[in-house]
């Protein structure tokens, strides 16, 4: 009688573990996922200003029309390239970063490039989406951040004693996170 009652006494201690652990697990998984809104909104956000920054470069300066198309493909790219957020393995974030990396790439040219035209610098219409743009870059680095803590947390928890019986009961498994580019690994060589 004693084994009998240490026994259901064990399941039932397991099982209110294993339902503590589901509920946690699950609230992780839906602040991921809403990190991941928040990430996709931000870089929305850039791509949405980007029409407006090129089409002003166009009527203010006889630019280079490469480095114009440059900015529109990448951001073409970027924008078609969609991540359900059920799905954030590490190859999926690992593509939606190298597009949104390539923008960037092109964006940094428009803007380098821009310098030599002092009417275009001049412009109130430029200067404004050129600060937008910066701090959109900001927001994206932050939403960035969240993301990838929210990730740690979730990533974590799926991983620990006995919760991690739970997630793979239920199939929970790990997310992926924003790394650093591989191109800004490398200091910039700076030439006076």
């Amino acid at each position: 009688m004693k084994r009998l009652f240490t026994a259901i006494f064990a399941l039932v201690a397991v099982m209110s573990l294993s339902s503590c652990s589901y509920n946690s697990i699950v609230k992780m998984d839906e602040d991921t996922k809403a990190k991941w809104g928040t990430v996709q909104s931000q870089y929305q956000r850039r791509a949405d200003l980007i029409p407006n920054l090129v089409a002003t470069v166009k009527g203010v300066a006889n630019f280079e029309k490469s480095t114009l198309t440059a900015v529109t493909e990448a951001r073409a790219k970027a924008t078609s390239i969609q991540v359900d957020p059920t799905k954030l393995t590490p190859e999926t974030i690992q593509k939606y970063q190298a597009a949104q990396g390539q923008l960037s790439t092109a964006l940094g040219r428009l803007l380098v490039a821009s310098e030599n035209y002092p009417n275009l610098k001049a412009n109130d219409n430029f200067t404004a989406l050129q600060a937008q743009l910066e701090g959109t870059e900001n927001r994206i680095s932050v939403a960035r951040m969240d993301f990838n803590t929210s990730v740690q947390a979730y990533n974590s928890a799926i991983r620990e004693f006995p919760a991690n019986l739970t997630a793979k009961m239920f199939g929970f498994t790990t997310k992926g996170y924003f790394q650093a580019d591989a191109a800004s690994q490398a200091a910039p060589k700076v030439s006076f």
